[in-house]
């Protein structure tokens, strides 16, 4: 968020002289709350388009189930596959799983304004569309009849014409639909939105960096939605928020939360780069363990804060903490942790701890 424009059009919209002052306690319960992280949501198709709002990463098998596990009450195994949801390539190319209704946003906000990267994502959804002719094919036998590697079928994703489905045991299956009817600009100034309703406070680079779209791009949906903007100063610097959302920072610092969740790898919670990541985790060794240079650990939230990692291998969950826990907080950790809905395990899931995690000293 260091060194965001200030004083021009308040950043982006109307004349601002000063700028709104958050804590991090006040942003950190904020996101926890339209996160849906502090108290689950009732079951039903409404609650897993809130839970979806800014998407669910789901590139790792089943994490999109596991976040939506954190965020709704009666998950089950198959809660991933309801109608309500579709997967899609959609942030940065990684899997997706999204409401049907926001398929757009996720895609064609995301669809390349310059002519090469344009002609490229029409180019292949188009030759991917004629050479299926209806069918559904494994991702993999269609980017061989296609003559190109696989993965570069990811490109005609922005337009918004091709749905996968991946069940995280075998290469994802892929078939095109009708483009929604949407203009692109408006579907990414929605995404705009729901970046910064998930991640607020925020910057253009901050969307770019999540998106995956260019920086330009980014600025540009900044200056779409200038009336919509309140410019904010936290701990790592100025940004921006929804006006809409400013009331739910509130005032006053937020109350504190007994929650307990477990969440996978690229949960919404912590898919953040750069500074950013210092005011969810403010201490360096600690962001080393969470953002490591490989895949990610799934992240241990409890009372409102991060303070651990943990993984899972079978019906094994070994969890690291990062401070020592109360009886009570390993107690609802090991409960948390029992209730997680995967598929095919042989057995109940056991919890291992591992070693306390020093915090660093200087």
């Amino acid at each position: 968020m260091a060194g965001s424009p200030a004083g021009r059009r308040g950043g982006y919209g109307t004349s601002v002289t000063k700028r709104l002052d958050l804590t991090r306690e006040q942003i950190l319960g904020y996101r926890r709350v339209v996160g849906a992280l502090d108290e689950r949501l009732p079951p039903g198709a409404g609650s897993l388009r809130t839970a979806a709002w800014a998407g669910l990463q789901d590139s790792m098998p089943r994490a999109a189930l596991l976040s939506i596990h954190a965020r709704v009450e009666g998950t089950r195994p198959d809660t991933w596959a309801d109608p309500a949801l579709v997967q899609v390539w959609g942030p940065r190319f990684s899997a997706y799983a999204v409401s049907a209704e926001d398929r757009a946003i996720f895609t064609l906000g995301r669809l390349p304004e310059d002519a090469a990267g344009l002609k490229r994502a029409v180019g292949t959804a188009d030759r991917l569309e004629a050479f299926l002719d209806g069918r559904r094919m494994s991702y993999a036998e269609a980017g061989r009849g296609l003559g190109i590697p696989p993965n570069a079928l990811r490109y005609a994703a922005p337009t918004g014409r091709v749905l996968i489905h991946w069940d995280g045991a075998r290469p994802p299956t892929v078939w095109t639909v009708p483009q929604p009817d949407v203009e692109p600009r408006e579907a990414r100034n929605e995404l705009a939105r729901r970046f910064l309703h998930a991640f607020g406070p925020s910057t253009p680079t901050g969307l770019a960096n999540w998106a995956g779209i260019k920086p330009p791009r980014a600025r540009a949906a900044f200056e779409d939605l200038a009336r919509e903007l309140t410019p904010v100063h936290t701990p790592i610097g100025d940004a921006w928020i929804l006006t809409g959302d400013e009331a739910g920072f509130g005032t006053a610092e937020p109350a504190r939360t007994d929650a307990v969740r477990l969440l996978p790898s690229g949960d919404t919670w912590y898919l953040l780069q750069g500074i950013e990541r210092e005011l969810l985790v403010p201490d360096a060794a600690h962001r080393g363990l969470l953002w490591t240079s490989r895949v990610w650990p799934g992240a241990l939230l409890v009372g409102g804060e991060t303070v651990g990692t943990w993984r899972r291998a079978g019906e094994t969950v070994s969890i690291q903490p990062w401070r020592r826990l109360t009886a009570r907080e390993r107690e609802a950790t090991e409960t948390e942790a029992a209730s997680l809905p995967l598929p095919g395990l042989a057995g109940r899931i056991h919890v291992r701890w591992d070693a306390e995690a020093t915090a660093s000293t200087s």
